[in-house]
């Protein structure tokens, strides 16, 4: 058994590394929105060249020639997502090597979602309710060619909606469910990344709801992570944590980390939460980012088809945006082996 200082400083590391947590019930401040220049005419070919690409090919990560980066940009202090920026706004790295960009596309393209939702016996107490009422947020403005799944998990995770256009079906059999069991959150990972690869859309999200660390999985911490970089998946996770408590488990301190990490692979975020009153804000939130995103199409000027990782690094150029801003950009991709 750990003595209570070790706990307790691990608590402490671990916690000032997380994410944003939100504090309070607060509405989303408006969008930034800037002007866009004049597209001309080769602009506009540019980008619906590649925009048929993104419809050809569901996969985002990279086809023959070109590689896509979804982007998010939002206002560092209040979290605002910032709208209009144009291709000359962006650079684009690939190690140390500056990328030409062929296209950056603002579009509200279809999404293909999975919701991946603990129900085990520590989400009690009011917790499971609004985790409800999340999803049922997050879910609200879907559009008519969003697909949906939801896997929930306890002991070990389930497919409990197949893939489906109605997100009712999703928030109407979380009605249903009761909290019960232990936590197998890197088994209900690895199986929403293998269901999303029958995914019919380009852009592929997974939203995490869970109140802790894992403590019943058959994958290890390890696959799960090397599974994550493999995909082009943006991972969303909010996490219900009990800051105030003192005699937290530690498997739910190291379940904040392990969150944290996941989304940051992948252009997503982390939210805590100690404020069961902030779940379904943040999940709107999270909606809107995924609503809110460029697309930047580069074709690589490395060309082998080695099958290594590459580090993808996101930059701005000087924009007439007031405030500091805030990327978040999925750390790389595989490349091609033939």
């Amino acid at each position: 058994m750990r003595s209570l200082p070790a706990v307790i400083l691990l608590g402490i590391l671990r916690t000032s590394i997380l994410a944003e947590e939100p504090r309070g019930a607060q509405a989303d401040p408006p969008d930034v929105s800037i002007t866009p220049r004049f597209r001309s005419p080769d602009d506009r070919v540019r980008d619906e060249g590649a925009m048929n690409i993104l419809e050809r090919h569901a996969d985002l990560r990279v086809d023959a020639t070109l590689v896509q980066i979804p982007v998010v940009v939002t206002l560092a202090n209040s979290g605002s997502v910032v709208t209009g920026l144009q291709r000359e706004n962006f650079h684009v790295f690939e190690g140390k090597v500056e990328q030409e960009i062929a296209s950056v596309l603002e579009e509200d393209l279809p999404l293909s979602v999975g919701v991946v939702f603990d129900t085990s016996s520590s989400m009690a107490r009011g917790k499971m309710q609004h985790a409800r009422e999340a999803v049922g947020a997050f879910t609200k403005t879907a559009n008519p060619e969003d697909e949906f799944f939801a896997v929930e998990f306890n002991d070990r995770p389930e497919l409990v909606v197949p893939w489906t256009l109605d997100a009712s079906r999703i928030h109407n059999k979380l009605m249903l469910t009761q909290p019960k069991g232990s936590t197998a959150l890197l088994d209900a990972v690895f199986l929403a990344l293998n269901e999303m690869k029958k995914a019919h859309n380009p852009r592929k999200a997974l939203l995490i709801i869970s109140d802790g660390g894992d403590n019943n999985s058959r994958h290890s911490e390890s696959e799960v992570r090397n599974a994550v970089r493999e995909t082009d998946v943006q991972i969303y996770a909010i996490g219900i944590y009990d800051f105030m408590e003192r005699w937290q488990p530690y498997e739910e301190m190291n379940g904040r980390w392990l969150l944290q990490e996941l989304t940051s692979y992948t252009g997503g975020r982390h939210f805590g939460i100690d404020n069961l009153a902030d779940l379904p804000i943040v999940a709107a939130k999270i909606e809107r980012e995924l609503r809110n995103q460029y697309v930047i199409s580069y074709r690589p000027k490395n060309n082998r088809r080695d099958g290594k990782y590459r580090k993808v690094d996101v930059k701005l150029a000087k924009t007439n945006v007031l405030g500091t801003l805030r990327l978040q950009f999925r750390s790389g991709y595989r490349a091609p082996t033939n």
